[in-house]
């Protein structure tokens, strides 16, 4: 660690446990908790005040942005901000949606505080940072759908039967711009351009 201190931003829509982490984190040498936001939109906005070198993110946010999206916005708006994932979600889905938004790490809530401070240690360095159990999940291989949300598997099942975008949305209680929305997604996490191609993946591997 430099001299410098490491600006950090607590992004979680809980007070107390923010509270908690700003008395773990600022205990601890080199580390100055500089900005705090319940969510998106006060996040953004503190990070247009002041200089900040890492995000502390939660996946589970007040308003209509989840923290894996607003990591992408970071990604894309504020790219010398690394973003670190903190979360009580363990699935893979979360963690590989966060590193395709462009974290550069992932810890999960319960881990010991010192598992914290390594990771904020690592990402401030450059490296990445995933907590234990969710890095032995990453060494394992994955097959294309583990790549994918619950609610994408289900909009891609619906394809494989042959349901068009309005069909889905019924049978989903979603708009048709929602699924619209995931059917890009999928394509985009599968690699796949043409709906044929999607549907020959979709029914090759029993999502019908």
């Amino acid at each position: 660690m430099s001299e410098k201190n490491t600006r950090i931003m607590l992004v979680d829509d809980h007070p107390l446990v923010r509270d908690g982490l700003r008395a773990r984190l600022e205990a601890v040498p080199g580390f100055a908790i500089v900005a705090e936001a319940g969510s998106a939109e006060e996040a953004l906005q503190r990070a247009e005040e002041q200089p900040i070198d890492l995000i502390l993110m939660d996946i589970n946010l007040r308003g209509s942005s989840n923290g894996i999206d607003l990591t992408a916005r970071f990604h894309a708006s504020f790219p010398e901000i690394a973003v670190l994932i903190l979360s009580m979600h363990d699935k893979m889905e979360y963690l590989m949606q966060s590193v395709q938004a462009g974290a550069r790490g992932y810890v999960l809530k319960d881990a010991p505080g010192k598992d914290i401070v390594h990771a904020i240690e690592t990402v401030i360095s450059g490296g990445m940072y995933y907590s234990a159990a969710l890095a032995q999940k990453l060494a394992r291989p994955m097959t294309p759908g583990q790549l994918l949300t619950a609610r994408e598997r289900q909009v891609l099942q619906h394809i494989a039967n042959g349901a068009s975008n309005k069909q889905i949305a019924r049978e989903l209680d979603l708009s048709v711009r929602t699924v619209e929305t995931h059917r890009l997604n999928i394509k985009r996490k599968l690699e796949i351009e043409g709906q044929a191609e999607l549907i020959k993946f979709a029914v090759e591997n029993n999502f019908r």
